[in-house]
């Protein structure tokens, strides 16, 4: 386990080598807390949403009006997570220049930093409309509305995430979204 000012943490799920406000496809899989059916249950291969799920779902849908130049793919609510597909349609933070990639702090100066990798970047700055912020917010969103509803609910601590690389990957994980609730019996999570 890595170190961090004298600490350990978790090392990144994301990839070291991508900088997550790129534009491009990301399919995003995020579980409950202890994978509990918050979200309702799966009947004749078709989800009946809780009233969790419910929130789940609509603020899914108000992503694309809190995030410039975004998309919404397929998505599904499942009874203990949830699967979708973000398309950021251009880059937003970290745009190179003539001295090098700006780095933006929030409590501080920005200052350029010289020959950092993506992964690096990250850590200094998650920016704005980044894969991880999109998440974030949403998974807040939820958690308070829920809470706020008198509902008992978490989520997992991470999201998992993986950069779509072609159309015809795009139309796999497009169809598996899709098909998932009647598909549910064969998962064994």
């Amino acid at each position: 386990m890595d170190r961090f000012q004298n600490k350990y943490r978790i090392a990144s799920a994301r990839a070291a080598w991508w900088d997550y406000s790129w534009a491009g496809a990301y399919f995003i899989t995020i579980c409950t807390a202890q994978r509990q059916h918050f979200f309702g249950e799966i009947e004749d291969g078709k989800m009946q949403l809780s009233n969790i799920g419910v929130l789940a779902d609509v603020f899914w849908h108000e992503i694309r009006h809190h995030s410039q130049q975004l998309e919404l793919g397929s998505f599904v609510v499942m009874p203990n997570h949830i699967h979708g597909i973000l398309i950021l349609n251009e880059t937003h933070t970290n745009d190179q220049n003539a001295t090098g990639p700006i780095v933006e702090t929030r409590h501080a100066l920005s200052l350029p930093q010289p020959h950092t990798s993506p992964g690096e970047q990250r850590f200094q700055n998650q920016g704005k409309n980044t894969v991880s912020s999109i998440i974030g917010s949403y998974k807040a969103a939820v958690t308070k509305h829920a809470h706020r509803l008198g509902f008992d609910f978490g989520w997992q601590t991470r999201f998992h995430d993986h950069i779509v690389r072609n159309d015809i990957e795009y139309q796999r994980i497009n169809d598996y979204i899709e098909l998932n609730p009647s598909n549910r019996g064969k998962d064994k999570l």
